[in-house]
């Protein structure tokens, strides 16, 4: 899939600024399309530096994704929330400020989309020449267009149309409360098309030109400019952003065909697997030549003797030990890494990028390790192609993989460990596993936390990010 997401953003007609933010790009392992659009409230300044810190924190918290998304997503978002809070405890000219926002990842692969809402900012899927609103409108407004209760028109023209119920940055404490992020996830077949949009767009133009203009001919760049200038055409009375994420993949087709006919021979008789095999017509013994057993007791004799006197030598041989004292000299085990982890860690070192495709034409299978593998970059993403095993060395206790403080976002995607007492050691929330299979590994991740000196800490572990695969991977 190439070309099949785009976004765009304008000022509008009527604002001196832009709070609207958007991202329309493809995550770091480069399996997921991210498609946000974050409308800032709150004033000139607010409501912009609101979007950014939401936009940021979307960009690092996704960087790379696996695991449960739908958690990922609410986890993310939460997040967000504090981060935007704790921001308006630090200046006063930026106590009211909040955002909006509607965050889709797309899975391109598995043909998803997973989705996490918070506003009045919105999220369309195309399907079939049929425009279908996915999220709500968190405001009354809103509720009283989802609901039936008002027509799109008369919502578009409310006087209330604008006040919001729920934002980010007004409460520190949403993570208490499970319905405060509405999400959700759906097929997103070839040919679909996915709109995330900011209010600015639906103000001002209704569902049945938006359908028209997402139906169009053209790119979807050129179909984003079109609802821009449709909205800026209607009066452009607030910011209009839009992201636009397409299937673009050929729809499969299947065609019936008749069963082959088997060219097997059928016949009735019964073959038993165990009988012995038929021997060919002849006499039913054959006459075999005695042989004399003289040559086999001289054989014997000899190796009687053999045995008689080895015994004898071993018995001296004690004997003379133990007549002398022996000194022993405690030798400390000599740590001596092989030959492919060697070349593995001054692979990781010397990495220029942030992704490492580890290949087992390229590493000899399984990689024994005898001392811990260090990774220190601050991004990294390995990823196995094949069958990629660390096995720990019958003599070395330590650690398979540790990441350093100061790392932010490892992935491990499709290796396994086996052995380990344990097996990867990381700090903070830096780990992302990906398909990773664990053999009896005591300990398949130890996590410790880092926190500064004397200072007093709040808050809890966030769990639940990592799940048991459904297609599991068999490593050999």
């Amino acid at each position: 899939m190439a070309n099949n997401f785009f976004g765009i953003t304008d000022i509008g007609k009527q604002r001196d600024n832009n709070e609207d933010t958007f991202i329309a790009q493809k995550a770091d392992d480069g399996n997921f399309i991210i498609a946000c659009v974050i409308d800032g409230v709150g004033g000139y300044v607010g409501g912009e530096v609101a979007a950014d810190i939401a936009r940021d924190c979307i960009l690092q918290q996704l960087s790379y994704i696996a695991g449960d998304i739908v958690p990922l997503l609410v986890n993310t978002i939460t997040i967000a929330n504090q981060r935007i809070y704790d921001r308006k405890l630090e200046a006063k000219q930026l106590e009211n400020m909040a955002c909006v926002l509607t965050l889709a990842v797309i899975d391109i692969q598995n043909n998803l989309f997973y989705y996490a809402h918070v506003g009045d900012t919105r999220l369309y899927l195309l399907r079939d020449n049929s425009l279908i609103k996915i999220s709500k409108d968190h405001s009354f407004v809103g509720f009283l267009e989802d609901s039936g209760r008002l027509s799109e028109e008369a919502a578009m023209d409310h006087p209330k149309r604008n006040e919001i119920n729920k934002a980010l940055g007004f409460n520190p404490q949403i993570a208490h409360d499970p319905d405060f992020v509405e999400t959700g996830q759906s097929p997103f077949l070839p040919g679909d098309t996915l709109l995330v949009c900011s209010d600015g767009l639906t103000d001002m133009v209704d569902k049945n030109l938006i359908k028209a203009i997402l139906t169009s001919s053209g790119s979807i760049q050129d179909k984003g400019e079109k609802l821009i200038d449709a909205a800026n055409s209607k009066g452009g009375k607030d910011n209009v952003t839009v992201v636009l994420v397409q299937n673009d993949k050929a729809p499969r087709k299947y065609s019936a065909t008749r069963p082959a006919a088997t060219t097997a021979k059928v016949t009735d008789e019964i073959i038993d697997p165990l009988a012995q095999p038929k021997l060919p017509d002849g006499p039913l013994t054959v006459p075999v030549k005695q042989k004399s057993n003289r040559g086999t007791m001289v054989v014997l004799f000899i190796l009687l003797a053999l045995a008689l006197t080895g015994f004898l030598w071993q018995f001296w041989l004690n004997y003379q030990l133990t007549q002398t004292p022996v000194k022993v000299v405690a030798v400390p085990p000599v740590k001596v890494n092989n030959a492919e982890q060697i070349r593995l860690q001054d692979t990781i070192n010397k990495l220029k990028g942030r992704t490492l495709i580890l290949s087992d034409a390229d590493f000899k299978q399984p990689i024994i390790l005898s001392d811990t593998l260090h990774i220190s970059q601050d991004s990294l993403y390995i990823k196995a192609k094949g069958n990629i095993i660390f096995k720990r060395d019958s003599t070395y206790a330590g650690p398979g993989i540790s990441l350093a403080a100061t790392s932010k976002y490892i992935v491990l995607d499709s290796v396994a460990f086996e052995g380990f007492k344990v097996a990867i050691a990381t700090r903070n929330d830096a780990l992302v596993l990906k398909h990773v299979v664990f053999n009896n590994c005591m300990v398949p991740v130890q996590t410790s936390y880092i926190f500064p000196d004397k200072k007093y800490i709040s808050g809890r572990l966030f769990g639940g990010l990592f799940k048991i695969d459904t297609l599991s991977k068999t490593t050999k």
